[in-house]
């Protein structure tokens, strides 16, 4: 590996980790750019799986005010988020790698109809079912294929977390975001201790994505927590079609 290679893997770590913890799909900057250095796609993705996940931690400590009292919450959908990441890790090591191509524009793009209408969507499906902070078995099973999807792919798993969490549960948006750095921390985590058992890692491209992924995490939860709902609302969209047009 070059200088100039090591220097952009790093560089693009930092600029995944900010925006993992911010929204979501840092995936769509490291993957592309190991791929664009020579290596294979599924080297590509367990490297960069295992890299991006002290980014997650950087991120879940910076955002440690948004996650004070969430703790039952969290371990029931950390439960269902961690069975589905070893799901969708197992399916990366044995399924061909066009198993998802064609529907995950599709999922990302209905998330972020979901992100869009949450504000009013949301309030009116819980006060349909009379439950405002409750997690159903529908939640918990969405939070398990979402974990399917982080362990396989991840690329913008945070944007469907949201979306998800967003419409179920009445929280701030920032408070879920806390919510979703830890889900998706805990699903790069597992995937990431799997791949490292079975499968070929590029540990130099990992532990530079992971450096980056640090300090970027750091950065992206300083300032995302100061945005305000609706900006922050705005940005999700952007980096969600962002996320499509580069999938497609």
């Amino acid at each position: 590996m070059s200088v100039l290679e090591a220097l952009g893997i790093l560089g693009a770590g930092a600029a995944a980790g900010a925006i993992n913890v911010v929204v979501g799909s840092g995936t769509l900057i490291t993957f592309p750019v190991l791929l664009a250095f020579g290596y294979t796609p599924v080297t590509a993705n367990v490297s960069n799986t295992i890299g991006l996940v002290p980014g997650s931690v950087a991120g879940a400590i910076g955002y440690r005010a948004e996650l004070r009292d969430q703790g039952a919450r969290l371990r029931r959908l950390a439960l269902a988020s961690t069975l589905g990441a070893a799901t969708g890790a197992t399916l990366l090591l044995t399924l061909p790698a066009s198993a998802f191509k064609s529907i995950v524009p599709v999922f990302i793009g209905l998330a972020l109809v979901g992100i869009v209408v949450q504000p009013r969507l949301g309030p009116a499906l819980r006060a349909r079912r009379g439950q405002a902070a409750q997690i159903g078995a529908g939640t918990l099973v969405a939070v398990f294929a979402t974990g399917v999807y982080g362990g396989y792919f991840g690329a913008a798993q945070g944007i469907l977390l949201l979306a998800l969490l967003g419409i179920t549960l009445e929280e701030s948006l920032q408070r879920l975001n806390a919510v979703k750095n830890v889900l998706a921390g805990l699903t790069n985590l597992l995937a990431g201790v799997i791949f490292a058992i079975v499968a070929h890692i590029a540990w130099d491209a990992a532990a530079l994505v992971a450096a980056g992924s640090v300090s970027g995490g750091i950065l992206g939860a300083r300032y995302g927590r100061r945005l305000p709902a609706g900006p922050l609302r705005a940005l999700i969209v952007a980096v969600g079609v962002v996320a499509i047009v580069r999938l497609l």
